[in-house]
């Protein structure tokens, strides 16, 4: 996603309700949110859903991977090969 251009991606609520078709084409087009504003000021942000779900995943992700940073950051941890052969070993794997 690129960068927010103000002059193109900062519209006003009253501006959405005019011009909705050429504001969501542009945000599908475009792939940046769109601002909304109410009396000048921030209000809501639009996403183009398939943005929306890149988002969701990332922080999905991010979920999943935070008990093993905080292992990291405790010192809990040990060298990959110990771990594989651990692993072979109950799994039962040769090689």
């Amino acid at each position: 996603m690129s960068r927010i251009s103000p002059s193109e991606d900062i519209r006003s609520v009253t501006d959405l309700k005019r011009n909705t078709r050429e504001i969501l084409d542009h945000l599908h087009t475009s792939g940046r949110p769109v601002i909304l504003t109410v009396n000048g000021r921030a209000d809501s942000v639009l996403l183009d859903v398939r943005v929306y779900e890149k988002h969701l995943q990332a922080g999905n992700l991010a979920k999943l991977l935070a008990p093993a940073e905080q292992e990291v950051e405790k010192g809990r941890t040990r060298p990959a090969r110990e771990f594989l052969k651990e692993f072979k070993r109950a799994k039962k794997i040769q090689g």
